[in-house]
């Protein structure tokens, strides 16, 4: 009978226990080892104690690997309590055997003011290589599969954060990482006041943890042939003419209590060349086309357009504007509900445009309130990025920043795909396969959340949705890499 070696940390919390109660009697579960920073002696159930500092930390799965005499290895992660399902590790098992997987997750029920609701997971693509891509609180790997990546591809990385990052990356090189669409297990705990996570990878006190996930990241694309080297083209010169240097582009719909002050901010910019603002109004409902109307009546330099379509979300009202004769040299971007920092943003971005051989730029902005008082994390200024790895490591993290400028020629033979949500983290991996992205540290545009706003918090379904597809835009971008170097 094949049985399984079941890993968790230890925590002094009185669920602790009853986590150990919930697994141990399990005829499945033939040994439970407990990561400890130090003996725990007392433990019930015979636990094995082994020396670490989490479950995800190299060395003990490197450890727990070798020393393994079991088919199979079950980490608990988190610091909540689990309960598994009827039947739940005999189905992880059959689906493991079934699949050839290396690895099995599933989906699972959780407690939220004291009612139970499901809490479905992604199925894993080539480009799920975000190091926060969610597995759940129960992953059962094939100890043959871990034993076998570590082989051919080396030892887990010894890092106590990135361990388990660095693995599931390598086993999923040989081996399926499976997804089971069924509430296996439910987590319970302490209600814990929701935390901003989708800047974590940006917090300085994440610095070292984060370096080791792009050292990982970026061995896995040299291993996988989609890694690109520090060589890059030169941005051509230009063989069209444009009717003046710049645009700032707003597409919006349905903001009617915003608009104004967008519109406001872009046209007080101070420059020593001429520029537009091109409004894509997308067919709005609200007053917002009224309003738009008015101002455009008073300043010649602000384009209101009304695109003849109606299938248009972002992306698409980006090509509306890119590919109007309207348009500058260089496009810029400023969202309906934003504004630039100071009247001197658009010139900064378009001295770096000119000098610099970039055929995009990203600047940085701080996270305001509808009053425009800082919120945290206040200042996102992106800068993990380096022009040697930038666009490689640019495939682990989830976004690259704002404000975005292009070359406009350039951005013209890609496009922006016809969608609402990831299209510019799609293009900027486009160009930057090819040309390099030129950075500006210092703050030059407010992001303002409120409460109706795109940025406002989502529910599971759709912050899957959305994560499921900049992977399949990232397992595409690595396609098109590989095929690169294949060349």
């Amino acid at each position: 009978m094949d049985q399984i070696t079941a890993v968790v940390y230890f925590n002094s919390q009185p669920y602790f226990n009853r986590l150990l109660d919930a697994f141990a009697p399990l005829p499945i579960v033939k040994k439970i080892i407990v990561i400890s920073t130090g003996d725990k002696a007392s433990l019930p159930w015979g636990c094995e104690i082994f020396e670490g500092e989490a479950v995800t930390a190299g060395d003990a799965l490197n450890r727990i690997s070798a020393e393994a005499d079991t088919s199979y290895l079950l980490l608990l992660h988190g610091f909540k309590e689990i309960h598994p399902g009827p039947d739940c590790l005999n189905r992880f098992m059959e689906v493991a055997k079934t699949a050839h997987a290396g690895m099995v997750y599933s989906d699972y029920y959780e407690i939220i003011k004291g009612e139970r609701r499901e809490h479905p997971v992604n199925d894993y693509q080539p480009g799920s290589i975000r190091d926060e891509f969610e597995f759940g609180a129960l992953t059962l790997f094939s100890t043959s599969a871990v034993r076998h990546a570590c082989s051919k591809f080396g030892p887990v990385a010894t890092s106590v954060r990135a361990g388990f990052y660095d693995l599931r990356l390598k086993i999923a090189q040989e081996h399926p990482l499976f997804h089971i669409q069924e509430c296996l297990y439910t987590i319970a705990g302490p209600e814990e006041a929701k935390k901003e996570t989708h800047f974590a990878y940006l917090d300085s006190r994440n610095y070292s943890a984060q370096k080791e996930m792009e050292e990982i990241a970026t061995a896995y694309l040299r291993r996988t042939g989609a890694y690109l080297a520090p060589v890059f083209e030169a941005v051509p010169p230009g063989r069209h003419a444009f009717p003046l240097e710049a645009s700032i582009i707003i597409s919006v719909r349905n903001r009617e209590h915003t608009i104004a002050d967008a519109v406001k901010s872009a046209l007080s910019q101070e420059t020593d060349f001429p520029f537009n603002a091109l409004v894509i109004d997308n067919h709005s409902s609200d007053g917002t086309t009224v309003k738009l109307s008015e101002i455009s009546s008073r300043h010649a330099n602000l384009c209101h357009i009304i695109p003849m379509r109606h299938d248009l979300s972002t992306g698409g009202c980006w090509n509306e504007a890119v590919f109007s004769a309207d348009c500058g040299r260089f496009a810029v971007q400023l969202d309906s509900d934003d504004l630039y920092s100071s009247p001197h943003a658009l010139q900064k971005i378009v001295d770096l445009l000119r000098n610099g051989n970039y055929a995009m730029v990203i600047g940085s902005y701080t996270l305001v309130n509808a009053r425009l008082e800082e919120i945290p994390p206040g200042l996102i200024d992106h800068r993990e990025w380096t022009e040697e790895n930038g666009r490689n490591n640019a495939l682990r993290i989830n976004g690259l920043g704002a404000p975005r400028a292009f070359n406009t020629e350039i951005l013209r033979k890609c496009g922006f795909l016809n969608v609402g949500y990831g299209e510019d983290y799609a293009v900027a991996l486009r160009i930057s396969r090819e040309y390099q992205i030129g950075r500006i540290y210092e703050n030059l545009y407010l992001c303002r959340r409120w409460e109706g706003n795109s940025d406002a918090a989502l529910t599971v379904v759709q912050k899957n949705r959305h994560d499921a597809f900049k992977d399949k835009i990232r397992t595409l971008e690595i396609m098109a890499r590989q095929e690169i170097n294949m060349r």
